[in-house]
């Protein structure tokens, strides 16, 4: 990590009104929870791992159902905390109201609630992937907690069905699936945010996934400038007016620094 880049990126934060924050897997991974993309993520070393997330797989496939299942169960995000990282965007929330600027939006490709774990404001943050702390029947829609299906699966349920009087559906936690629509509402907000902030940081992604990364660029169209953090190359380096490398519980912190 270069301590110029990091004081340019700092220089930027400190120097804006109106923040828009990005955050990949890469935020979350010294919270235990492993990519998908990267040099070890789940789907570079298993790549038959990618048909769980596939909504017709997972919902006409038993097979591929049981294996999510004990996927879900054995994830490392029923024991994660919030990073460093994560702390710092929270208390960087609470400074800028202190200051009367604004953090206007966590735009998360993330599913694993650390944000909100970490005291970021609900109304902030927008998982564009969906959250899978909660389970939802496709069948009559009943929501509940995922570690209470869990549990179930630990205590020897292959494929849990829905529990509610006379349903029995195909339950699956509320992340997006491949071949699924993204949240209009939520993709909706993100844009906002893009076309109201004067600062855009991309934290932990490659920036390889659209609609998300498109963000960058059509916040740097609408006048923002953009730092990007992240320990490997990205698809928009060559855009950003900072580009910090290195480890992001290192970095995150300092660059928010009030």
């Amino acid at each position: 990590m270069s301590t110029d880049d990091l004081a340019d990126a700092r220089d930027l934060v400190q120097a804006a009104q109106r923040v828009f924050v990005l955050t990949g897997a890469g935020i979350s991974t010294a919270a235990g929870i492993p990519d998908f993309r990267g040099p070890q993520g789940l789907w570079t070393l298993d790549p038959k791992a990618e048909l769980i997330s596939d909504i017709d797989h997972y919902l006409y496939d038993d097979e591929v159902r049981a294996a999510a299942w004990q996927r879900r169960a054995a994830q490392a995000v029923w024991q994660a905390q919030p990073t460093a990282a994560h702390r710092a965007l929270a208390d960087f929330e609470q400074s800028q109201l202190e200051r009367g600027r604004h953090l206007l939006a966590i735009a998360t490709q993330n599913t694993d609630g650390l944000h909100q774990a970490a005291g970021s404001s609900d109304e902030l943050v927008h998982e564009v992937h969906g959250n899978a702390r909660l389970t939802r029947c496709e069948d009559c829609g009943h929501l509940q907690p995922t570690a209470d299906v869990v549990a179930r699966v630990q205590a020897g349920e292959p494929d849990p069905r829905c529990q509610e009087p006379g349903c029995g559906g195909v339950l699956r936690a509320t992340v997006i699936l491949f071949g699924e629509m993204l949240v209009r509402e939520v993709l909706d907000a993100c844009v906002e945010a893009a076309v109201s902030c004067d600062l855009v940081v991309a934290i932990g992604s490659t920036l390889s996934v659209q609609p998300v990364a498109g963000l960058v660029p059509y916040a740097i169209a609408h006048g923002a400038k953009a730092v990007i953090v992240n320990a490997e190359a990205t698809e928009y380096d060559q855009l950003a007016h900072a580009r910090v490398w290195g480890d992001i519980e290192q970095v995150v912190p300092e660059l928010f620094r009030p």
